[in-house]
């Protein structure tokens, strides 16, 4: 491969782990972040939303050598435990294989470990504090508020869902297609803090009562939500023993953020529907008020790339909502895609560039779509007594036929998969499955052999 020179624009986590790919490669990269350096800066409290690293996310690590590091300080997530108002609980499991699960990791973590490792290689420079405004598409300049012009062989955009690259494509390709589509809901980032007292759970299920700094105060293996219908709460563990705590809520109407103004009206909004939550939130109040609201909404864009000049991928290209837990893992996949594609074809950026686009372009499109339709799954439907015959009947049949995955286990546990055929596959067993158990009260009524054979009719 002849000598290239690659600019990157973003150095979070899809910028980080293409970094790595492409000086693998040989390729120099200039990694331009606006932010400082999260290294040695302290990162703003409450936009976490930490990561549900996956199978997907974990074979990119994998390539890179990564994963057994971040492994390491992750927290298994066997499934998910619904809150009920009453303060009872229930576990519903993410898959009936054994050795299935997803991973709670720290966004902050994960991301200063794919610097450092980006960094061992003498081609990549990180370049902090240097916002892109502008990017030139028939010339492929790109211009810094520092008032510098920057020249490479390619650009590629990983700056979020923001993106300026993606702007000015927007603002200057012929027939660029772009829309963002808004949930009417935000969120907010709490928190819930080690005990000192509690319980850590070694292995799933089985616990162990210690009197000592940095217990879990829930359940450690599982990703907990209060689902109440048209808001929710989550929580997910970090290998301290605290929980990040996200508040889903709409902007406005009833119950909404609009109507939570003040400690008391805050304090009664959580009496009501999160009562279980309130002893082990101590910060609940500063947290509410100090933590900025976020905006949730899923980004698509035609075409991502201008001729082999630029490239867009990750959140630039195609944002989603975060309640499939795909976001990071959707865009180190595409970190994948596109380090194939450099091994097929050399440094033809024009070429790679456009088998890339249309690679993944389906499948960005189709985990958008489950993810928007997960969060009416998570907020709703995981408190409904049907849905969860159908997950207890999912888990059975995977655990006696493991060769059976759900629409979950095929998104989350099959990274050889595209997520359009899963969609595609997934969407008919659920149907399927959820008439059957809205007939059935007793799923143990049912053969399971007999239930097989029927889904294999809607593969």
């Amino acid at each position: 491969m002849s000598k290239q020179k690659v600019i990157i624009i973003g150095a979070g986590l899809s910028g980080s782990l293409l970094a790595i790919y492409l000086a693998k490669h040989g390729i120099e990269c200039d990694v331009y972040e606006a932010r400082g350096d999260m290294r040695s800066e302290t990162v703003a409290a409450g936009r976490s939303i930490n990561l549900a690293l996956s199978n997907r996310g974990i074979a990119a690590l994998k390539e890179v050598g990564l994963d057994e590091y971040m492994l390491a300080e992750a927290v298994p997530m066997f499934g998910r435990m619904i809150h009920a108002t009453d303060g009872a609980t229930k576990l519903l499991p993410y898959s009936g294989r054994t050795g299935e699960y997803i991973n709670s990791v720290s966004r902050g973590g994960l991301n200063v470990a794919l610097m450092n490792e980006a960094e061992k290689y003498d081609g990549v420079r990180f370049h902090f504090n240097r916002r892109c405004t502008d990017f030139d598409c028939a010339t492929g300049a790109v211009r810094l508020d520092t008032g510098e012009i920057l020249r490479g062989d390619t650009v590629i955009g990983t700056d979020g869902a923001g993106s300026v690259i993606r702007n000015a494509m927007f603002q200057t390709v012929e027939r660029f297609s772009y829309s963002i589509k808004w949930l009417e809901h935000g969120y907010k980032e709490l928190n819930i803090p080690p005990g000192d007292f509690g319980f850590r759970i070694s292995d799933f299920g089985s616990e162990e009562n210690r009197d000592s700094e940095g217990l879990f105060r829930l359940e450690k293996n599982a990703l907990h939500i209060w689902a109440r219908h048209s808001f929710m709460m989550i929580a997910l563990p970090n290998f301290d023993g605290s929980f990040t705590c996200t508040l889903f809520l709409a902007h406005e109407g009833e119950n909404s953020f609009a109507g939570l103004t003040d400690e008391r009206s805050l304090l009664s909004f959580f009496e009501t529907n999160f009562p279980d939550a309130i002893p082990l939130m101590p910060t609940l109040t500063e947290d509410f008020f100090a933590n900025p609201t976020g905006n949730l909404g899923t980004v698509k864009c035609f075409p991502w790339n201008v001729g082999g000049r630029a490239l867009l991928i990750g959140d630039a290209a195609h944002a989603v909502v975060p309640f499939y837990g795909q976001g990071m893992n959707c865009s180190f996949e595409d970190c994948r895609v596109l380090n194939r594609l450099i091994e097929s074809h050399g440094p033809d950026w024009e070429t790679i560039f456009g088998e890339f686009a249309m690679m993944r372009k389906p499948n960005a499109d189709a985990i958008a779509e489950m993810a928007e339709e997960n969060f009416y799954e998570m907020r709703d439907a995981v408190a409904d007594p049907i849905f969860q015959r159908k997950r207890a009947l999912e888990t059975r049949l995977e655990h006696d036929f493991p060769a059976y995955f759900s629409k979950y286990s095929m998104v989350t546990f099959r990274e050889d998969l595209p997520y359009a055929v899963a969609r595609q596959k997934g969407n008919a067993q659920d149907e399927f499955l959820m008439r059957l158990c809205a007939e059935f009260e007793d799923i143990d009524q049912l053969s399971l052999y007999d239930v097989l054979q029927k889904l294999r009719e809607y593969a």
